[in-house]
C-alpha cells in the first residue's frame, strides 16, 4: 500500500492512512527515505529516525537543516551552502570539499544572506546538490571533488535525477542535461509561467511545479514527456491556480509509480495514479505543507 507522508509546520502527516500524526505541534521540514529507513528533520535543528516509533539521532545548534538525500550514506544540506555526512553513530561531519568548489565565493541570495543547501539527488556515481543561488555542484568520487555544472544564475530550486538525466526547476523553467551536467538545455514550452519550483519524475512523464514569481501566485503543476515535448496544465480535478507557490520538494513521485502527488501551502494535498493526467484531493485543511514524499 502507498504511504504519502506530508511534512508540514505542525506534524508528519501520513495522508493515505489513519494513524496520528507524528511530531504534534511541532515543525517537521522535511522527510526522506533511504536504504535503511525513513528520516525527518524537525524544528530544522534535529534528525529523527523511525523504526517503529521515532527517536531523535542527531541535533545541531548553529546551522539550519534543510534537506536529507541518501546516496551511498546519509547527506544533509544545511543553511550557509554546506554539506554534512550522517554518520551510523549520529554524528553530524561536514564534507569540507564541498567548501572548496569552484565558484563558491558567487554563490548569494537576492535579499544579501547567505546561501542555502536545498536539494540533492543522485545517478548511480553522480551526486547532485543544488545551493539556493549557486546552480548545481556534481561529484563522482564520493565527495572528493566538487565541479560546478550549471550557470548559477539559472536560479536552481531543486534538482532531480532519472533515466541518466540531470533535471533541474529553476527560474527559467526545467533546465535538463543529458551529459551528467555539462550542457543544459531549458524546456520552457507550454508553461504559462517560468519560474519552477519543483520537479519530479513518474514514469516516463516529468512533472514541474511553475507561478508568476518567488512570491508565487498563478502558481499549478504541468506534465510532459520525459524526453521532450510541450508541457501541458494539470487541469482535471484542480483548480485553476494555486495562491503561493506549489514549493520545492511539495511534489513527489516514485519514478515507478503509481502514485505521484503534491502538497500545497494552504494545507491542501492531491494524487494523481495515472502520471498526473487526472487528479484528486486527498486532504485538506492540513497546515501549511513543507515536503511531500511517497512511498511505492
Amino acid at each position: 500500500m502507498t504511504s504519502i507522508l506530508v511534512a508540514t509546520d505542525r506534524g508528519l502527516h501520513d495522508v493515505a492512512g489513519d494513524e496520528p500524526p507524528a511530531f504534534e505541534d511541532r515543525r517537521v521540514t522535511f522527510v526522506a527515505a533511504g536504504a535503511n529507513g525513513i528520516l525527518a528533520i524537525v524544528e530544522g535543528r534535529e534528525v529523527w529516525a523511525s523504526d517503529g516509533g521515532w527517536h531523535q539521532i542527531a541535533t545541531t545548534e548553529r546551522l539550519v537543516l534543510n534537506c536529507l538525500a541518501f546516496t551511498d550514506r546519509w547527506l544533509v544540506g544545511t543553511s550557509e551552502a554546506h554539506l554534512l555526512h550522517l554518520t551510523d553513530g549520529g554524528d553530524l561531519v561536514p564534507i569540507e570539499r564541498f567548501d572548496d568548489v569552484q565558484g563558491r565565493d558567487e554563490w548569494f541570495t537576492p535579499w544579501g544572506g547567505p546561501p542555502d543547501t536545498r536539494s540533492m539527488s543522485e545517478w548511480d556515481d553522480d551526486v547532485y546538490v543544488n545551493v539556493h543561488v549557486g546552480g548545481v555542484v556534481r561529484t563522482d568520487d564520493g565527495g572528493e571533488t566538487w565541479m560546478p555544472t550549471i550557470d548559477i544564475e539559472a536560479d536552481v530550486h531543486q534538482v532531480t535525477t532519472a533515466e541518466g538525466l540531470v533535471l533541474a526547476a529553476s527560474a527559467g523553467g526545467l533546465a535538463m542535461s543529458a551529459d551528467r551536467g555539462g550542457t543544459w538545455n531549458h524546456r520552457t514550452e507550454g508553461l504559462e509561467h517560468q519560474y519552477a519550483r519543483a520537479v519530479t519524475v513518474i514514469g516516463d512523464t516529468v512533472l514541474v511545479s511553475t507561478s508568476r514569481g518567488p512570491r508565487g501566485g498563478g502558481a499549478n503543476v504541468y506534465r510532459a514527456g520525459l524526453g521532450d515535448g510541450a508541457f501541458e496544465r494539470c487541469s482535471a480535478g484542480l483548480p485553476g491556480s494555486f495562491d503561493g507557490n506549489i514549493d520545492s520538494h511539495c511534489l513527489d513521485a516514485p519514478p515507478g509509480g503509481p502514485t505521484a502527488c503534491f502538497g500545497t501551502a494552504d494545507g491542501q494535498v492531491f494524487r494523481s495514479s495515472d502520471e498526473g493526467a487526472t487528479w484528486q484531493q486527498l486532504a485538506a485543511g492540513l497546515p501549511p505543507v513543507r515536503r511531500v514524499l511517497v512511498l511505492p
